[in-house]
């Protein structure tokens, strides 16, 4: 690995008034350019340099007199995250406006795609003991690896003096267990990943169908599941060729993912793939209850009447991508933003395609109480003996505060990036800090502006990217995918999602216990789901499955998980 330049750490002798004064001044201000400095001269600019630098490392938005360079490892996206022709991963929106605002530049050690490439190069990184200065880890147990070996900084000073006010009632509005996650014996040596409330699982149907049948739009889930009954039935496609609901053979979607069934089994009280809190107050697998058998009994009822896709065992996601695309399904089950993936390319092929969500399942969210093992989380560390670790703390304050609200000038590239469908990926740092409900506020705000109740300049940076997207749809200037995408998703599903009051999920934080579920009983879960489903076994096998679940290593690792959760209590 090539040794950066390395930046010596000034500290000032004597501490004057002037000084104080341009210290409070420099931090009110919050202006990148009021910031800015020279090098070294006489003494009175030395000292002035000084109090820059001392700024700098103790402020949020200090910036520093001088280019300070860090190494990074990053997750790339694909398709170079659809970055605009030109720009690259250490010169685009986010980094010139990270020059511009903290003088900080990323030097990438590696720019590798998560879901292998990046995980090897992290592995290896990690066993060489020789991280770059700066790295986001994917997975609690590799963070735990780093703090036990001693290879990362404590980040508690970084995070008290160098956040925003903002930031923090961020992390805080997710309770105590996200920081808790990333916290050792009182230390915090990392910041975690805040993922947002993405709503709940609606079913998307193609509205356009729905009045050419002469249907009424549905107002539970049975009677959204006989709309696309009736899609079938009656060839709603006109090729000969409509197939019901889409399904992956996954079932369930998650946050992540689209044509998932987690409704159906939120409709029933299920939470699989979830450790859960049951009624007597044990932490329980949530894939082994009896709500869950229940919900497989009626997925397999629907499958027998034509109502999910009587081909989905042999699909692929790339396969129900082209259903969706071509014009032969119109139902799948997605979360707010399955207008940008995959339904914009439905509407981009056909322009009437009217894809409308509805949320079927509000009385029943959040009925259950789900843990949050941060197995797979996303966390950013910094390397132990790093000149300045506090760039984490300015970096995170300078993205996801001083951009989105209050530098409208500055920021305007950054923001105009989500308007384009820019990945978050072409962050330096891949992940987002953000209040657990900020999807709703978001989307509150851009409708209220729209409908002229608040006025533009109560918007945030972010906010204002999209409503001008949003506006030039609605008004008939923008007739592209990307702006029917940007309003359905922004406004028409975060409407139907206050509409039926979403409530934020209640998430449980089960300690230091490893609750990933081994490879053999994932594979014996979804083995048997989907058996029961299609018919091969009757409901009643669900009884033998959770037996063998149990003897095979489930009832230890159960122990363990519920042990671990008794731990955080005492």
């Amino acid at each position: 690995m090539t040794e950066k330049k390395r930046y010596r750490k000034v500290v000032p002798v004597t501490v004057c008034i002037v000084g104080i004064i341009a210290f409070a001044l420099l931090w009110q201000s919050r202006a990148p350019e009021e910031n800015s400095g020279g090098k070294a001269g006489s003494s009175g600019n030395a000292t002035a340099n000084e109090e820059q630098w001392e700024a700098a490392e103790t402020t949020p938005l200090g910036k520093y007199p001088e280019t300070v360079e860090y190494t990074l490892g990053k997750i790339s996206g694909a398709n170079n995250s659809n970055l605009p022709v030109g720009d690259t991963y250490e010169d685009n929106a986010y980094t010139r406006y990270l020059r511009d605002v903290l003088n900080i530049q990323n030097i990438n050690v590696f720019a590798l795609e998560a879901g292998g490439s990046y995980e090897e190069a992290l592995e290896a990184a990690i066993s060489d003991r020789d991280i770059p200065d700066i790295m986001v880890v994917n997975g609690r147990d590799n963070l735990v690896r780093l703090v036990e070996n001693g290879m990362i900084a404590d980040l508690t000073d970084v995070y008290r003096q160098c956040t925003t006010d903002t930031i923090k009632e961020m992390y805080h509005s997710y309770g105590d267990s996200l920081l808790d996650s990333a916290t050792f014996d009182g230390k915090l040596y990392a910041f975690p990943n805040a993922e947002i409330d993405d709503g709940a699982m609606m079913l998307w149907l193609r509205n356009d169908w729905i009045e050419k049948l002469g249907l009424e739009e549905p107002k539970t889930m049975e009677e959204g599941m006989d709309i696309v009954k009736a899609f079938v039935e009656n060839d709603a496609a006109g090729n000969g060729e409509t197939v019901g609901l889409a399904c992956s053979t996954g079932l369930i979607a998650g946050s992540d993912e689209t044509y998932g069934m987690d409704a159906i089994f939120t409709k029933f009280g299920s939470a699989p793939e979830n450790w859960i809190l049951n009624d007597n107050g044990e932490v329980e697998y949530g894939s082994l209850t009896q709500e869950t058998k229940e919900a497989l009994g009626y997925l397999n009822e629907l499958y027998e009447s034509g109502v999910i896709d009587s081909r989905f065992l042999l699909r692929k996601t790339e396969n129900i991508d082209e259903l969706v695309i071509e014009g032969k399904c119109g139902a799948i089950f997605g979360r707010w933003w399955a207008p940008n993936n995959p339904l914009i390319s439905s509407y981009d092929e056909d322009s009437t395609a009217d894809w409308q969500p509805y949320f079927l399942t509000a009385e029943e969210e959040n009925q259950v109480d789900t843990f949050v093992s941060y197995d797979d989380w996303m966390y950013v560390v910094v390397r132990k003996g790093y000149d300045h670790p506090e760039i984490i703390g300015k970096y995170v304050s300078a993205i996801f505060d001083y951009s989105r609200y209050e530098d409208d000038q500055y920021a305007r590239e950054v923001n105009e990036y989500f308007s384009i469908n820019v990945d978050p990926t072409a962050r330096p740092l891949n992940i987002n800090v953000d209040y657990r409900d900020a999807l709703y506020r978001s989307g509150e705000n851009i409708r209220k502006a729209l409908t002229n109740e608040i006025s533009i300049t109560q918007l945030s940076g972010l906010e204002k990217s999209y409503y001008d997207t949003c506006r030039s749809f609605v008004s008939g200037s923008l007739t592209t995918a990307n702006g029917w995408a940007a309003y359905t998703s922004r406004v028409t599903a975060v409407d139907t999602l206050l509409e039926g009051g979403i409530k934020e999920e209640n998430l449980l934080f089960m300690g230091e216990a490893d609750a990933e579920i081994p490879q053999e009983l994932q594979e014996l879960e979804q083995q048997t789901f989907l058996q029961i489903i299609v018919g091969e076994k009757p409901l009643d096998y669900f009884d033998t499955f959770v037996v063998e679940w149990y003897e095979n290593g489930g009832q230890e690792l159960t122990d363990s998980v519920r042990k671990a959760y008794s731990e955080t209590l005492e």
